[in-house]
């Protein structure tokens, strides 16, 4: 059973992320988004440290928020890297994209 709440949609969009590693040690670096809800997002190519319940900023085109992460793929496999996000802000939307919309259009809704 999908525990997912919202449909998905697969995207690949450039993002710049940043915040705090597990160390505490600053960090930003590029990164993209695999999928998106009307909530949260999934990065890949995400380098930095991080863990469940740390926070992130995201910017894609110009705009930012602040996001939860809610998982983070483990070492060694094939989700090295990726991470499960959740936006903090319900007013602020980085993408202009209709999920519900896209998702029913593929025959997903």
């Amino acid at each position: 059973m999908d525990r997912r709440r919202q449909q998905r949609v697969f995207v690949d969009l450039p993002v710049r992320i940043w915040g705090l590693d597990v160390h505490s040690r600053p960090f930003t670096q590029a990164a993209s988004l695999r999928t998106i809800s009307g909530r949260g997002a999934t990065l890949q190519a995400v380098d930095a440290q991080l863990k469940p319940g740390d926070t992130v900023d995201v910017q894609y085109e110009g705009t930012k928020a602040q996001f939860r992460i809610v998982w983070c793929g483990k070492t060694g496999t094939p989700m090295q890297g990726e991470i499960g996000i959740e936006n903090l802000s319900a007013e602020i939307k980085l993408w202009d994209i209709d999920v519900l919309h896209c998702a029913v259009a593929v025959g997903e809704g």
